[in-house]
């Protein structure tokens, strides 16, 4: 129960982006558009590998999964943020924040959790080639994705269900253009330490394993392409894995600039935009990256982009 003097609070108030002034309308077209890109840009991702025979293989199965992983982590923040560029600051009900910030959770580490799997792949791919199709089948790519899914809905349900019994009296207000755990965190009035615990050690199984598998995985990579003769060869190997690489290190590396550094009074706007650098790098950079680097993918695409325009024979 809250104190006499404060009230109980049902709503919450995101603040935005309130130093934008005369940059709001300029900030909200660049960011509907970059929106829109990822919105089409991971679809088209989906539909094609699932759509296309020749797509059907592992490594583009793990792709569809990060797409849909993508698509969901952005539409879950980008659309109320949207709304909330335009109008100034944007109250949405308790129930409502929590719901964000336990989607955004899921689908934002399942993305991780996929591009652990994903490097995994292209190990088997290039260090064990003759092991590869009997290790990587069907349905063990299958099992492999809806492990992702369900451990990190145990780790962040846990999570979430000791932020549900949190007390939020008086103050409601959010400086954040969407329900980060952090700014949630700082609003309740009641004991976090053991919510505090609970999140470092998720933290373990989320974040660190992931990384520090991905990690361990190149660099088996990396001596397997060294150990290659030929120049081609070597280049060849790279190549398959280059793409992934590059997605790795972009989803990573925002991560870690975004919670490292620590939230203070004159760091708030720097926090807020390198947060929208996290949500939307690594969705955005996804479909250019596998649509640029992936053959299979360039030329799927020509193929239906030359059924649509050839005229038709009358």
């Amino acid at each position: 129960m809250c104190p006499q003097n404060k009230t109980e609070v049902n709503e919450i108030v995101l603040l935005g982006f309130q130093d934008l002034t005369s940059s709001t309308i300029p900030f909200f077209i660049v960011s509907l558009l970059i929106y829109v890109g990822i919105l089409c840009g991971n679809s088209l991702i989906i539909l094609l590998v699932t759509f296309t025979e020749n797509l059907q293989t592992p490594m583009f199965f793990f792709v569809k999964h990060l797409g849909l992983a993508d698509f969901l982590f952005t539409t879950n923040i980008l659309p109320l943020m949207l709304h909330l560029t335009l109008n100034g600051n944007v109250s949405v009900p308790l129930g409502f924040c929590l719901f964000q910030l336990y989607f955004a959770g899921v689908s934002g580490f399942v993305q991780g959790s996929i591009l652990a799997v994903m490097s995994y792949d292209r190990y088997l791919a290039i260090c064990r080639p003759l092991h590869y199709v009997s290790i990587m089948r069907s349905n063990v790519c299958v099992q492999l994705v809806i492990g992702c899914w369900i451990v990190v809905f145990i780790l962040i349900t846990s999570g979430i269900i000791l932020v549900y019994q949190l007390q939020f009296c008086g103050f409601n207000h959010i400086d954040h253009f969407y329900c980060d755990l952090g700014p949630v965190i700082a609003l309740s009035t009641s004991d976090t330490s053991l919510l505090s615990l609970v999140v470092f050690f998720s933290t373990i199984p989320m974040i660190f394993i992931p990384c520090v598998f991905v990690i361990v995985t190149y660099i088996c990579i990396l001596i397997s392409i060294l150990r290659i003769s030929s120049r081609t060869g070597r280049k060849k190997a790279f190549s398959t894995c280059s793409s992934h690489l590059v997605v790795v290190c972009t989803y990573y590396v925002t991560m870690i600039t975004v919670y490292s550094i620590p939230p203070s009074r004159n760091s708030l706007n720097i926090n807020k935009f390198l947060s929208l650098l996290y949500i939307v790098f690594t969705p955005i950079v996804n479909p250019i990256i596998y649509s640029w680097r992936s053959k299979e993918i360039r030329e799927t695409l020509k193929k239906y982009v030359r059924a649509i325009v050839r005229p038709r024979k009358i």
